[in-house]
């Protein structure tokens, strides 16, 4: 509503200072003027931009989380980045440093973070922890205070809860413990050139298709959860 808004600004501008504006509102001719005075008030308008600007990522992950494209292993990486896009608009407006206060975002922060941990289930941190990409040292390394999945304590502690409900026998869960060790670690067999570059370089799925061999238990487990 608050972009279209910014798109027929001119029309809306046009369209309060005519004469049939006052004339076709004589019967509440105060809201008329408070209508009008909001139109033209160019503060108004970068209110309205500002509201647009760091809402903006809030409403570009839910889109693409509620589309038919799998995502699920993707959700955690757009959460951070929509939190940090949302912090950029939000300290860029204030005048802030990086690591200054600021009260409006921890108000909004507050209720992302809430929402969040409403929504979210084990299967998006097993998800995540089976994506190659976040254990390449170049996604690691992009931003300050990266962790791979099997070094950040509740993503792991979500892990093990769905390792523990898909693989009730005590030996299939030591097996596909052992097989994620493996794979976080890039040891024995994929620690050769080709596995680990290509985590950076191909689709998750495709990634499991050429080289989760070796750990077939987690390959059938990716494959089914990433698709």
């Amino acid at each position: 509503m608050l972009k279209r808004f910014l798109m027929i600004k001119r029309a809306l501008q046009s369209m309060v200072i005519s004469d049939a504006w006052e004339t076709n509102r004589e019967d509440n001719s105060g809201l008329a003027r408070h209508v009008r005075e909001k139109i033209l008030c160019e503060r108004w308008w970068e209110n309205v931009a500002y509201i647009v600007d760091f809402t903006d990522p809030i409403y570009e992950m839910l889109r693409v989380a509620d589309t038919d494209k799998p995502c699920l292993h993707l959700i955690y990486e757009m959460w951070d980045t929509m939190i940090e896009n949302v912090k950029k608009v939000i300290y860029t407006k204030e005048k802030k440093q990086d690591d200054e206060q600021s009260t409006f975002f921890s108000i909004v922060l507050d209720i992302l973070v809430d929402r969040w941990t409403k929504s979210n289930t084990p299967l998006h941190c097993l998800a995540h922890s089976l994506n190659p990409r976040y254990y390449h040292e170049k996604w690691i390394n992009e931003c300050a205070g990266r962790n791979p999945p099997h070094k950040d304590l509740e993503i792991s502690q979500m892990r093990m809860k769905c390792f523990r409900k898909f693989f009730p026998i005590t030996q299939e869960l030591n097996q596909v413990k052992d097989e994620y060790s493996r794979f976080a670690t890039c040891s024995e067999e994929l620690n050769d050139f080709d596995s680990i570059y290509d985590r950076w370089i191909l689709d998750p799925v495709k990634w499991w298709a050429n080289h989760g061999q070796p750990i077939p238990m987690l390959q059938k487990l990716a494959l089914k959860l990433l698709n």
